[in-house]
């Protein structure tokens, strides 16, 4: 991988953004479309065949950027691979990234890569184990990370709620969260949850950005697969979340069966009248 010079101060995010993919890569860089700031994912960046360094210096110079990871296994016994912190730290020194996020899962065990966002049982135990592996990933990449919560499709029983296991996450390792509003939806439709509670017991001063995105609906359950527009329950999920915390940027997310951009800038219209109207109802 060619090296980057630094070209880029951070800077902050606000508004609907969008997460970039490769189909719609031109069309944003060479058209103003109202999309105020892009997340990348920052492994299709480091994969070969992804997105080059140029590419990555043309959106960083035209966007603010967030960078989103799916590689830490934070919630994993294997050792943190160290490298790869360095790697995505130096990114986004390098695009001047307002943040950077991966999710309260793990991804690998005893040197295996299951290339899936595997969730983690909600006891003390894992809580402890995974804060302090938030807390060195943090000394490595020199921030506060954002964390995900996760869509599941198996649970272990456990004593806590998810919303409890986050929170008292944030305190412990000082991360900051990332409100998949999605994948509350998924979860109560899996496992019988009441998504609303769910919202309602986030640590809501820690939410730092959240993500709409769509599902496939399996029948008896839903995948977070990204491939549809987003959901009718997801879309008041949102209107709920927005209520407390209107000024949170939000990212929508499409990653399979990408549609024209025109798609996902309709979602972006809808999910800034609905910020607009919550916060007339506020005013």
């Amino acid at each position: 991988m060619a090296a980057l010079d630094p070209f880029c101060e951070r800077r902050p995010v606000s508004g609907v953004g969008i997460g970039l993919r490769d189909p719609h890569f031109e069309q944003l860089m060479q058209h103003d479309h109202g999309v105020p700031w892009v997340e990348l994912l920052t492994d299709n960046y480091l994969a070969r065949g992804g997105v080059t360094p140029r590419q990555l210096e043309r959106i960083a110079a035209r966007f603010p950027v967030t960078l989103h990871c799916v590689g830490m296994n934070l919630g994993g016994t294997d050792p943190l691979d160290i490298k790869y912190l360095k790697t995505v730290r130096d990114i986004s020194e390098r695009v001047g990234a307002a943040w950077i996020s991966d999710h309260a899962c793990f991804t690998a065990h005893a040197g295996r890569h299951y290339h899936e966002l595997l969730p983690l049982p909600f006891d003390e135990q894992t809580l402890h184990h995974i804060a302090r592996r938030i807390e060195q990933a943090q000394d490595v990449l020199g921030q506060r990370l954002v964390i995900e919560n996760v869509s599941a499709y198996v649970r272990a029983a456990a004593p806590m709620t998810e919303a409890e296991f986050l929170g008292s996450l944030c305190e412990e390792a000082d991360c900051d969260l990332l409100c998949d509003v999605n994948n509350l939806h998924v979860n109560q439709v899996n496992f019988g949850l009441d998504a609303q509670l769910a919202l309602g017991a986030l640590p809501l001063s820690r939410i730092r950005e959240i993500h709409l995105a769509g599902s496939e609906n399996r029948g008896p359950y839903l995948i977070d697969a990204h491939n549809h527009p987003v959901s009718e329950p997801v879309w008041a999920l949102f209107r709920q979340l927005i209520r407390s915390t209107p000024d949170t940027p939000i990212c929508i997310e499409w990653d399979n069966d990408i549609p024209d951009l025109e798609v996902l800038l309709e979602e972006v219209a809808r999910a800034k009248r609905i910020v607009s109207q919550s916060k007339a109802l506020a005013a």
